[in-house]
């Protein structure tokens, strides 16, 4: 498929901290989500992506080209923070006003449907609104002007679960027609795992892996056993462990075979949570 977004090499040096050759791409008519921990690089790799920090190296395109290149690209590329980049004095009524300056493309209907879709007040001051009701208003804006990528840093962090989950059916609603695309950081788990299609995983300014979902969710597995069992493993097949008390959790990229193999142990399924944990705080083998 074609990539609507191409990383490839993105590095940045800050005193103790480097994103280091950071390379992975966005096709067409997916959703992507970005994981790693806090300090991970996450939005050090956002903000370099939207050329809001400086490069150290390594290129960035969207359809194929620079940011800079064209003002277009900035129609077609829709941003959400954790936080929000509106002054606190103005309405979602002035915002509206001033969007419509700023995008050609900028739709004050679907805008006004969002704000009674999102219940939130046109002529009150941002000021007044919850931390999740100025995560609605950004969304609302960076839908309103038609983008075809959405770029999110944690833009569902501040909302309650059922809200979280109708946000998460407009994020399918963009990508079905299969023309548009998101880039998504969040440490919440459970939202990629409803919508995203590929998984790039951060840690410590290093991408560890880029992959499907669904090879995540349905073929990695974690190996519960004890001592004996852990060093009958073979080392090949261990992607990272770690030791809980009396028990070893193993790793490994395909649990059925896990299973068929190591046929005293257990075999858990692996969520993406699980995944991130054990890359974080377990070990791998040299």
């Amino acid at each position: 498929m074609d990539a609507i977004l191409q990383v490839e090499n993105l590095t940045k040096q800050y005193a103790g901290f480097q994103l280091d050759h950071v390379s992975f791409s966005v096709p067409k008519g997916t959703i992507m989500g970005l994981i790693g921990e806090n300090g991970a690089g996450k939005s050090t790799t956002i903000n370099a992506i939207l050329d809001l920090i400086h490069k150290d190296g390594g290129t960035v395109a969207f359809w194929g080209q620079e940011l800079s290149s064209s003002k277009q690209l900035k129609e077609d590329i829709g941003v959400v923070f954790d936080d929000i980049n509106f002054y606190a004095a103005l309405t979602p009524a002035q915002i509206g006003k001033i969007s419509a300056a700023a995008y050609q493309q900028w739709d004050e209907v679907m805008y006004q449907d969002f704000l009674k879709r999102f219940q939130l007040p046109a002529g009150k001051e941002i000021k007044t609104f919850s931390k999740g009701m100025k995560m609605k208003l950004c969304i609302a804006a960076a839908l309103s002007h038609k983008p075809k990528l959405l770029i999110l840093d944690e833009a569902t962090s501040g909302l309650d679960p059922v809200m979280r989950d109708d946000i998460l059916d407009i994020f399918l609603e963009f990508v079905q027609d299969e023309n548009h695309s998101i880039l998504m950081s969040s440490h919440i788990t459970t939202d990629l795992e409803k919508v995203a299609d590929y998984i790039t995983f951060i840690h410590q300014g290093k991408v560890l892996f880029c992959k499907t979902k669904d090879e995540l969710r349905y073929q990695y597995g974690i190996i519960r056993c004890g001592a004996a069992l852990f060093g009958q493993i073979d080392r090949t097949e261990i992607l990272t462990y770690r030791k809980d008390d009396y028990q070893w959790n193993v790793l490994v990229a395909d649990k059925e075979k896990a299973a068929r193999k190591y046929k005293n142990a257990v075999v858990d399924d692996a969520t993406i949570d699980d995944i991130m944990l054990l890359y974080v705080k377990g070990e791998q083998l040299n």
